[in-house]
């Protein structure tokens, strides 16, 4: 029979296995979300019939990569909170 004890302390890892879960989830979020925008700003530079766009293109393709470091800090900084209990 568990006691008591034994019974928090599973439940509390798998708490913290849903919450790195969550965490990756949340990471590939912000990684999906990169893949957009750098797609979207790279076919408006491309495309001939937007040419008078080309600098929402770039501007698409500047915040895709800071949504990318953000993300990536972001992942980073939970994932150590999350081992540090």
């Amino acid at each position: 029979m568990m006691s008591e004890k034994q019974k928090l302390d599973s439940n509390d890892k798998l708490a913290t296995e849903r919450t790195k879960l969550a965490n990756v989830r949340t990471f590939l979020a912000f990684f999906r979300s990169f893949v957009v925008l750098l797609s979207s700003g790279f076919v408006v530079i491309k495309i001939e019939f937007l040419e008078n766009m080309f600098v929402l293109g770039i501007i698409l393709m500047v915040v895709a990569f800071l949504l990318l470091i953000f993300g990536i800090y972001y992942y980073v900084k939970t994932n150590r909170r999350i081992n540090s209990y």
